[in-house]
């Protein structure tokens, strides 16, 4: 769960220009964008998108372009002038040219944005921009417009004009009014430079669209039309699956009511398997379905797809051929996949530039092997999904897809090579993990057990031999529920929506109609990918149990709009950028919500400098021991002006003309006149009176809040001064002196410590005593043995080995040639006399050579072995005294 860090910059409040980004385009219109009376069609609301530091905005009809980092910059500039800069500005202003006179005068009436000008009959529902930032579709409930992004340096010029960019409808006889609402447009994650867009309607009807700017034809008809109605109900390859031009309204049916679509969704770009060509689509009832393979005429798949699928088809028909046990369906789908791979590499690919900063891309079409039209997969039925007591749970909203990780070990297994793919696109889950949402906030994780993969209907003569086969049903596994709005909050029509997050995969915000939700899959996701490997020892009912009692997905309650929005919010989008840090935006009835996270300390790490007389050492971070909270905004009732002026204009217009500058006289016109203005002043006073009092409230509630943060930081200052020492009565000591005391106190501390852990190993040495092993018994046994042959102290050795006998009857003669040679040698030496009758003693004395070396050879042996002897015993016993 990322740590809140604050709310609402100053650069994005009152009044900033960046709060009026999302402010109605006239302030006196009663039609605002956020508090218009009608009821709005319930429906996805995605009217603000992002690519970097800039976001797109639709208000009404209007779509705004704004770059955050330059009107936070803007901001800040202008805060930290002070009106003596202001005055030294207008005074150095005359000796300024009248071009920059102008200049500045059109920067300081900037309003913080641009106006792109798209014209739509109706207000915009959702803004969807292509992967690479070139075109934004701007959509509303029946039409859709590609826009062509302008340039960077032509939409941040600081003037208020108008911006009219190059912009086609898509489908003008297609998507229009009388025909099905649009319930989703994506962009195709295969598509060339991200140039394919996939429009589905709530009818089924999905249609590619592959969008080239010097081919208007490209903007007319789809190259690709499937209905999922048709297809359900299709039996061979050889039908027309391709929606119906007849503009007569349909009547009601079972197939069409089963079948409205709510919402689509491709998994990501970087996925493995077949997930990026996979199209789910989740149906208001309850229903979900798969379309794979889904794909343009032309595409660019990522460099591991293709080998990743190659190697899983062949590998997927060598188990199936030659199986008996096999069904016959079986074994026609793996050979489809054959022929659609084979055509695939029987192609030469295209290499294109991608645009800039990116590696070309090698372009493919797409196989007419085994067919262009894929087998629809579903309708999947969820296992071991809770019961819905309330017919409302069972009208799904969104959809939101996470692709298996990709398996780049397995693919490049024996190979010198290593591909550069991002280290995300290799964690995580080897499954899909679809999460669906209900209109009563209700989230459900499901996992793709069996694993989607491509099917196509089978040929016609082979129809007939499937047909009899029993095809077993597509399942998902629901893994979780959870929900994200209490009874209370439920509300009808709510179309709560998903936004992906920008750090994690496996993470993503919930937007229900009054609140914001953080749901994080990463506490149980790669727990059960070391599961699903094999890598524990553990027994599979323990480790199932463990999986299932350990710890859930995380659930945070981000933001909770009070008193409930004229209109839902949008779905939020997460921004993550250097300069402005990691935060969600999005908008409500009183202006732009923003909540900002605490960013990884790795994130975004500045460069530290070489010298470090250059490092700010002065810049000293404030202490995070407040609790961050929303800034509170007057309510927009106040800013709002009355009805009542523009009832009486209307009044001087109407059949009632006569009575207004008459007296006031009884009669029913009369009587209808006040009826109106009463109707208007009570509705007008009473919210009036509803924002006035949430006012008091506040001011009360800052109050409280106001205590706290006193208390809090009266305890942060008196543990400060604990530490430093300021809290004692007499002379504070330095800081110096403090942080050496303690240092001191915490080394006597630690010897201290370490004496009592040796005391305590030594105690546990001494009272663990183990008992002596075969092998030491029958050593101890052979020492004592032979001390008791060599000095007799032991007594005769108690095993009786001959060998102890030998050893002490050559240590007895040992011990009696040294004293026959003693002996012999007192005889040899002079006893008595000078020196002179010693040496012609000594010189008279002689003894043969042969014979003295014999004898002192035998003797340093003897006193070798007996060294060598003493020594072993001395180290055995040693050994033994410290085993012991």
């Amino acid at each position: 769960m990322p740590k809140i860090k604050g709310w609402t910059p100053a650069w994005l409040d009152k009044p900033a220009p960046g709060s009026n980004l999302f402010a109605p385009a006239n302030v006196d219109s009663k039609s605002s964008p956020f508090t218009s009376k009608t009821k709005p069609k319930p429906g996805p609301t995605r009217t603000i998108a992002q690519s970097g530091s800039q976001v797109f905005v639709a208000v009404g009809k209007e779509v705004r372009w704004a770059d955050l980092i330059d009107l936070k910059e803007r901001w800040e500039e202008r805060t930290s002038r002070g009106r003596s800069g202001a005055r030294v500005k207008r005074e150095s202003s005359g000796n300024m040219s009248e071009d920059d006179i102008l200049k500045a005068a059109a920067e300081e009436d900037y309003a913080g944005f641009r106006t792109i000008n798209v014209s739509v009959g109706s207000d915009i529902k959702q803004l969807v921009i292509s992967p690479f930032s070139d075109y934004l579709a701007v959509l509303t409930t029946h039409t859709v417009r590609i826009c062509a992004v302008p340039d960077l340096a032509h939409l941040s010029q600081p003037n208020n004009e108008i911006i009219k960019p190059k912009w086609w409808t898509l489908g003008p006889t297609t998507h229009v009014v009388d025909r099905s609402p649009v319930a989703s447009a994506l962009w195709h994650p295969l598509g060339v430079n991200g140039s394919a867009l996939v429009t589905v309607t709530t009818d089924a009807v999905v249609r590619v669209w592959e969008l080239n700017p010097l081919d208007r034809w490209s903007f007319d008809k789809p190259t690709l039309t499937i209905d999922l109605i048709k297809l359900a109900d299709g039996t061979s390859l050889d039908q027309n699956f391709s929606a119906s031009t007849d503009v007569t309204r349909k009547g009601f049916s079972a197939d069409s009511f089963e079948m409205d679509v709510a919402a689509a969704c491709f998994a990501g770009r970087g996925s493995g398997g077949w997930a990026p060509m996979t199209l789910w689509v989740a149906m208001t009832e309850g229903d979900v379905y798969a379309l794979c393979p889904l794909l343009p005429s032309k595409w660019a798949p990522p460099p591991t797809l293709i080998p990743s699928l190659s190697v899983g088809i062949v590998g997927n028909l060598a188990a199936v051929e030659d199986d008996p046990a096999v069904s016959v369906a079986r074994k026609l789908l793996a050979q489809q996949q054959l022929d659609w791979m084979t055509d695939l590499d029987n192609q030469e690919p295209t290499e294109v530039d991608g645009p800039l900063g990116e590696a070309p891309a090698e372009i493919y079409n797409r196989p007419s092997r085994p067919g262009i039209v894929p087998r629809l997969q579903g309708p999947f039925v969820l296992d071991m999904s809770p019961e819905m007591e309330d017919d409302q749970d069972t009208e799904l909203t969104d959809i939101f897809v996470i692709g298996q990780k990709l398996d780049t070990a397995e693919l490049m297994m024996g190979e010198d090579e290593e591909l550069e793919v991002d280290d995300i696109d290799q964690e995580g889950l080897s499954l899909n993990v679809i999460c669906l949402l209900s209109s009563s906030g209700q989230l459900r994780v499901c996992l793709d057990t069996d694993g989607v993969e491509a099917q196509w209907l089978p040929p016609r003569n082979k129809f007939r031999i499937i047909r009899q086969e029993n095809e077993p049903e597509p399942t998902l596994l629901t893994f979780q529920t959870l929900d994200t709005l209490s009874s209370l909050e439920m509300t009808e029509g709510a179309w709560p929506m998903f936004s992906h997050d920008v750090t994690s995969r496996y993470a993503f915000y919930v937007t229900n109609p009054s609140s914001i939700t953080y749901i994080s899959l990463s506490p149980w996701v790669f727990r059960l990918e070391k599961e699903l490997q094999g890598d524990s020892d553990a027994g599979s009912e323990f480790r199932i149990d463990l999986l299932v009692k350990g710890q859930s997905s995380s659930r945070e309650r981000l933001h909770t709009i009070d008193g409930g929005v004229a209109k839902p919010i949008p779905a939020v989008v997460p921004i993550r950028d250097p300069d402005l840090g990691y935060l969600v935006l999005t908008a409500t009835d009183d202006g732009p919500l923003c909540i900002i996270f605490d960013m990884p300390v790795y994130d975004f790490e500045p460069i530290n400098s070489a010298s470090p007389s250059l490092e700010r050492s002065d810049e000293v971070k404030p202490l995070d021991f407040y609790e961050p909270r929303p800034t509170f905004q007057a309510p927009h009732v106040f800013e709002r002006n009355s009805d009542l002026p523009d009832m009486l204009l209307k009044l001087k217009t109407s059949k009632h003309k006569a009575i207004v500058g008459q007296e006031v006289r009884l009669s029913p016109a009369t009587l209808q006149v006040f009826t109106d203005a009463h109707q208007i002043l009570s509705g007008e006073t009473h919210r009036l009176g509803t924002a006035a009092s949430e006012l008091f409230r506040r001011l009360e509630t800052l109050q409280v809040e106001l205590r706290k943060q006193i208390a809090k930081a009266n305890e942060v200052k008196s543990r400060v001064d604990t530490i430093t020492g300021e809290d004692q009565g007499s002379d504070p000591e330095s800081i110096n002196t403090a942080i050496e005391r303690r240092i001191q106190a915490a080394k006597q501390r630690g010897e201290a410590l370490s004496q009592r852990l040796e005391n305590m190993r030594r105690t546990v040495s001494r009272a663990t005593t183990r008992e002596l092993s075969d092998k030491e018994r029958a050593w101890i046994n052979e020492v004592r043995g032979m001390d008791a042959s060599i000095s007799g102290s032991g007594g005769p050795p108690a095993d009786g080995v001959s060998r102890f006998k030998q050893i002490g009857k050559r240590y007895n003669e040992a011990k009696s040639l040294k004293e026959e040679l003693a002996s012999q040698a007192e005889k040899i030496a002079p006893t008595a006399g000078d020196g002179e009758e010693a040496a012609t003693a000594a010189s008279d004395l002689r003894i043969p050579a042969d014979i003295r070396r014999n004898r002192l050879s035998q003797v340093r042996s003897l006193l070798e072995r007996e060294t060598a002897l003493v020594d072993a015993v001395k180290s055995r016993l040693e050994k033994l005294a410290v085993n012991g």
